[in-house]
Parts: C-alpha cells; structure tokens; sequence
C-alpha cells in the first residue's frame, strides 16, 4: 500500500470556480445527509456509503474508456487506476459487512441511493468531467473525516475495538489478530489516495488536458 504522510492525511483542496464550489457543496450535503440518517452508528453508515462511493470510478473509467476509443489515443493507465479504486471501495464494503449485515431499511436504502447516484452523478460527468472528479475527490474528502471520527470514538473507548475481519487483514496485509483501528486506517489511508487522484485528475482538465501524466500505482 502506497505510505502517505500522515500530516497529509486531513489535505483539502480549496474550491476554485463555480463548479467546484457545486462539487464542494453537494459532498457536504450528502455528508450531511449520511449524519441525519445514521447519526454515530458507523457500521450501518459505512455499509451504505461503500455501496455508492465505488460508483464515481465506476463511471470514470467507463467514459475515460470510451473517449479514449473515440480519439483513439492511450488511457495511460488510467481506465485500470480507475477500475482498482471501485475494486477498493468494495473491499471497503465488504470488510464491514464481515462486521455488520445490513437490516432490510438499509437494503432499500441501498438500492434507492444507489440508483439515484450513478445516474447523476453519470449525467454530471457527461456535462462536466472535471466537476464530477472534484465531486468525488470531495466525497473522498468526507470518507477521511468520517473514519478520522470513527476511530477517534473507537481509541475514546466509546466504541468497541475488535478484532478486523480475516477477509479485512488478508487484503491490506495485517498483522493476525489485528484490532479494528488497523483496519480502518489503512482504508481512510484508501481514500486520502482516492482524493488525490480525483482532485488532480480534475485539475488536469482544468488546465485542457485530456488525461493527466501517468497514474501511481494504487497498492
């Protein structure tokens, strides 16, 4: 897995235009919105979320795919960088579904917010693509301070440290018997990563580029 500063962690990118000030204030309300529903019950939250949160790099690297047929150059690398982050985001689900199944309310959820979000957020990226990399760079942006209070809660004694799931340890290489904090730094170190790329990808088309340099390696 791919270190990141720790300083660098919390980094937020500071909106610039009217796009990004749409992108900025769509994240924070659908964060909100996460909050009023779930409130400090992080498990059903995650669950959630991690079914949605795979479906900007889902979108991305279908429409990258297709324009880079279209203009018949090279993605660079960049279609599979994009694929490995929804792949990413599904462990992310699954290793919290390893801890909580979701209830019958969270399954239609699901599937409501689910359906909702790709076709918008689809349509977003087909009027403005670096508009719909700044929304998912800002959506990364929340997963890191939701999971920085999540394990602020759990190293507060206010929630249970338990042992990750096998499936959880397997994929991010902890240690045997690693304890839910582990687990859930490596995936908040997941999204920092996701931020990143999305909020560069976005600046690139900023500055009229159709792809930016290479990707980095995303584990």
């Amino acid at each position: 897995m791919l270190n990141i500063n720790k300083a660098d962690i919390q980094r937020h990118h500071e909106p610039d235009g009217l796009g990004d000030r749409f992108a900025l204030a769509t994240a924070r309300l659908l964060a909100a919105g996460a909050d009023k529903l779930f409130g400090r019950r992080y498990g059903g939250r995650a669950v959630v979320i991690e079914t949605i949160a795979a479906v900007p790099a889902m979108v991305a690297a279908t429409l990258l795919h297709l324009t880079c047929l279209r203009r018949m150059i090279d993605d660079r690398g960049w279609v599979r960088t994009f694929m490995e982050e929804a792949e990413n985001q599904r462990a992310h689900l699954m290793a919290f579904v390893a801890i909580q199944r979701p209830g019958s309310g969270e399954r239609l959820l699901i599937v409501l917010g689910q359906g909702l979000f790709y076709n918008a957020y689809f349509l977003l990226y087909l009027i403005s693509p670096r508009t719909a990399h700044r929304l998912a760079g800002y959506l990364a942006e929340e997963s890191v301070r939701g999971y920085t209070r999540y394990l602020e809660r759990i190293e507060a004694g206010m929630l249970g440290n338990d042992v990750a799931p096998a499936s959880a340890a397997a994929y991010w290489n902890l240690p045997d018997g690693a304890p839910l904090t582990e687990m859930v730094r490596a995936m908040r170190e997941d999204e920092s990563i996701h931020r990143d790329i999305h909020h560069g990808f976005a600046d690139a088309l900023a500055e009229g580029n159709v792809l930016p340099g290479r990707p980095g390696p995303m584990a």
